[in-house]
């Protein structure tokens, strides 16, 4: 469902709109841009937990804001700052992908909800694609925490020496073995839920990737939580649009029930 222009618009009202300066951009590999934005106070009086979005809009003539995770924030002064990894995908990517340092962008953020993590736990982050950036940010809040990253193939790979530096296990696995072990996380995963006690696996990626994920940590006994994905329009919950079915027969919104679900709430068939 999308919205007409004047709900989107009244919605957006509701929120803060905070133009945010872009003070560093970075091509992590031939296929992603990062950009790190000043945010204003931002995270100082939105932050949740690693694994929120931040909505950009992206050029004049686009009525929808693209929905990105972030990847890592941190409380500044005079300006929080904000870092976002992402890949192009459209038109609307694209644009963003092409705007420089000192440039500006009109941000919504940040929004949804994050992983729920204690500083004393022992996690298992698993990121395929895309998705590896927002577990980095998660690998800042547990006690201890070991990471499986998955990608198409050593092209697609990112972010991988960043983790090496903070987790104590990092296992690679691309679908072609250019990069790591050949095949996919799952691999990995149950090799060190065999190995080791976690206290929770927290996962972001592909829904193929999600759904195998949290059937391996089901199998396990260790608590499990996701990341969805969906389109959206508003990314507030006003649209309606990026409705998700949940085990119990209800429907949720990944804009702000999510993004982040536990395993055992979503309906992997639906």
């Amino acid at each position: 469902m999308i919205p007409d222009e004047n709900l989107t618009k009244a919605v957006i009202s509701l929120q803060v709109e905070t133009s945010c300066k872009i003070v560093e951009k970075t091509c992590p590999n031939p296929h992603a841009v990062r950009l790190t934005l000043e945010v204003g106070d931002m995270v100082r009086t939105s932050y949740r937990g690693p694994g929120q979005f931040v909505h950009i809009k992206c050029g004049e003539g686009r009525l929808l804001r693209r929905p990105i995770s972030v990847c890592v924030c941190s409380e500044d002064e005079p300006s929080d700052l904000l870092s976002v990894v992402f890949e192009i995908r459209g038109a609307g990517t694209a644009w963003l992908a092409a705007r420089r340092e000192g440039e500006s962008l009109d941000v919504l953020g940040l929004l949804g909800n994050g992983f729920t993590m204690s500083p004393e736990g022992r996690y298992l982050l698993v990121g395929g694609g895309i998705g590896v950036p927002p577990m980095y940010g998660c690998a800042f809040c547990g006690g201890q925490c070991d990471a499986i990253l998955g990608f198409r193939d050593a092209s697609h790979a990112l972010l991988t020496e960043d983790f090496e530096e903070i987790c104590t296990t990092v296992a690679i696995a691309t679908e072609d073995g250019s990069l790591g072990k050949k095949g996919f996380v799952t691999g990995p995963a149950e090799a060190l839920l065999t190995k080791n006690r976690y206290d929770g696996v927290l996962c972001c990626g592909p829904r193929p990737m999600l759904k195998a994920v949290s059937a391996l940590a089901a199998r396990y006994g260790v608590p499990c939580q996701v990341s969805l994905e969906e389109r959206m329009a508003c990314g507030v919950g006003a649209c309606l649009g990026c409705a998700v079915s949940m085990a119990d027969g209800s429907m949720k919104h990944v804009c702000k029930d999510g993004p982040i679900f536990n395993a055992s709430e979503v309906d992997w068939n639906g």
